[in-house]
């Protein structure tokens, strides 16, 4: 590749398109979501088609979202990418659910504060964290992940560390269903596998049934009125389905029972839960509103009843703490990126710096080639490496000198005269020559 300033400074041009719950509803978020086997082949799709490196696919039940690096902005092409492989025809008419994020810092920023929750429906939910690297881990295995990426993907895992260590953020249960499943933890013991059982698959026992399942929970069974809703569900998050109309066994034997029925009068009334004839403890979680089980119902021994308020306050008393805890989380963030722009930067005089030291490596070759033969194997030994000492001396200040008029937006003159000087289109960039 001929040399050239452009090829010197590499200016990185990092881009994002985003469709997220913020101006995507449900039923579009859900249409144009990609299951892993999807990412897999959208991420092939979209390295075979785009000139562009350091691609990265994320997408959850809240967004679905593309960066990449690139001069060129692709984002209509990657939208009708997306739909070739979603078959979804004329997905154009979607175009203006999703976000373009053409300018660098601002892509940048956006997957920071997508992982690290600042973004999320729930601020500071736990799982995003883990989708994140799980998407890292598809451009890896794809090889759509380039130096930029890498680097600032363990950027981001460093600083939800601090993240994790230094602020509250992600302590306790924020949402509603995230709090019932702490419940369960505090009712029936650390380390211990109950029974569960979800009855009513709506949006909320849908997000109970996905952090089950996130959670490590196996012994849950769902049921619905209507089959095949469940099924789809239960298929989703490899859970059981027990029939509707097997519902009074599947009480029996469920030591926590989670509903979510939608119905103007209560679905589990004392007399129902009375014949189960109970002789262990049974934990209702009611998520309803209004109460699909009866109060009356925390009256039978050995059963506890717990509704919707009693779990809205959990939630609420930990948004509370992340919502404090937003300030510290951006000031970490914020030094992250300023440490990330850093290294971006100094990574676009890193060709320059490679030639410099060819150059002088070049000039002390020639120079030893012209005297070698006079002198004996201790002698040459001694020469190469007073001279490497001395090479190692000379570039240091300009190398220096370099990287801070880099960061200082300053790095285009010095380039030149470093160019002028030592003739550096005649180098290499890639990698230093070997002595000898």
């Amino acid at each position: 590749m001929p040399f050239s300033r452009t090829n010197v400074i590499m200016l990185q041009n990092f881009k994002a398109i985003s469709l997220s719950y913020k101006k995507a509803p449900l039923d579009i978020r859900e249409l144009i979501a990609l299951d892993e086997s999807s990412c897999r082949i959208f991420l092939q799709t979209l390295k075979g088609f785009l000139q562009a490196t350091d691609i990265l696919v994320l997408s959850t039940c809240n967004r679905t979202e593309v960066y990449y690096n690139s001069d060129t902005d692709y984002s209509a092409e990657i939208v009708k990418l997306l739909g070739i492989t979603k078959g979804i025809d004329n997905i154009s008419r979607y175009f203006d659910y999703f976000t373009i994020l053409n300018e660098h810092d601002d892509a940048v920023q956006h997957l920071f504060d997508v992982s690290m929750g600042l973004e999320s429906q729930v601020v500071g939910d736990m799982q995003i964290s883990n989708q994140v690297k799980v998407a890292y881990q598809w451009s890896a295995d794809n090889e759509t992940a380039g130096p930029f990426l890498h680097r600032l993907m363990h950027t981001i895992f460093f600083t939800n560390k601090r993240v994790v260590q230094e602020t509250s953020f992600r302590d306790g249960a924020a949402s509603t269903s995230y709090a019932a499943i702490e419940l369960i933890e505090e009712l029936t013991g650390e380390g211990a596998e109950p029974n569960i059982l979800v009855v009513g698959v709506g949006e909320i026992g849908a997000d109970v049934c996905r952090n089950l399942k996130d959670l490590g929970y196996k012994k849950v069974k769902i049921t619905n009125r209507t089959l095949a809703k469940a099924k789809v569900l239960a298929e989703e998050c490899a859970l059981e389905v027990l029939p509707f109309e097997e519902i009074v066994q599947g009480m029996k034997e469920a030591d926590v029972i989670i509903s979510s029925v939608a119905r103007e009068t209560p679905f589990f009334t004392k007399e129902m839960v009375k014949r189960l004839n109970a002789l262990t403890y049974k934990f209702f979680i009611d998520l309803a509103v209004p109460r699909s089980v009866e109060p009356e119902v925390e009256s039978i021994p050995g059963v506890l009843v717990y509704n919707i308020d009693t779990i809205q306050n959990k939630a609420s008393e930990a948004l509370q703490r992340r919502i404090s805890s937003i300030p510290k989380v951006k000031e970490i963030v914020a030094e992250s990126i300023e440490q990330f722009n850093d290294w971006s930067k100094e990574m676009m005089v890193s060709p320059t710096i490679h030639r410099l030291k060819n150059a002088l490596e070049t000039i002390r070759q020639e120079e030893i080639a012209r005297y070698v033969k006079k002198l004996g194997p201790k002698e040459a030994k001694l020469v190469d490496s007073i001279t490497k000492s001395m090479m190692q001396k000379i570039i240091k200040l300009p190398v220096l000198q370099l990287k801070a008029a880099c960061k200082r937006g300053e790095a285009e003159t010095l380039i030149d005269l470093l160019n002028d000087l030592f003739s550096l289109e005649n180098q290499p960039a890639e990698s230093e020559q070997n002595p000898g």
